[in-house]
């Protein structure tokens, strides 16, 4: 009881519309600029692209974890097929996830990661990104 207790009072409130103002990065892959919204804070990572009915192709969301971990994404709530890009500290695509809509099917990295960039599905695919291509971006040379 004390332990779900705790766990539903540290719960995040609930969000019911998509986060359209998160703060901004800009992101390059090769000759491809990417404005991809950060989601940093752990409400922001849980809520995602939750609730979105559409998105700009350049557009994206990174996803910020303090210490790199193995990512684990899902898509419940989520209106749109993506591409999970999970990324290394330096930029490198580490694997690639297609994610259909509204699934809590887990898409994970292969490795631990600190970044994951998640754009429309066919994305990366139709500019030839594959694993082991590097991302270039502020949060990429900070570390």
């Amino acid at each position: 009881m004390v332990a779900t207790l705790a766990l539903w009072s540290t719960a995040a409130p609930a969000q019911d519309g998509p986060q359209l103002a998160l703060q901004r990065v800009e992101l390059t892959a090769g000759m491809h600029r990417i404005d991809a919204q950060v989601a940093q804070t752990p409400q922001e990572r849980q809520t995602g692209l939750m609730f979105r009915r559409e998105m700009p192709a350049q557009e994206g969301m990174l996803f910020i974890f303090d210490q790199p971990g193995v990512q684990c994404f899902w898509m419940k709530n989520t209106l749109l097929p993506l591409t999970a890009a999970f990324v290394g500290d330096d930029g490198t695509i580490v694997n690639l996830a297609d994610m259909k809509p509204q699934t809590t099917d887990s898409h994970c990295s292969a490795r631990p990661v600190r970044y994951v960039l998640e754009m429309n599905q066919g994305w990366f695919g139709k500019k030839g990104i594959k694993a082991g291509f590097k991302l270039g971006g502020a949060p990429f040379s900070k570390r």
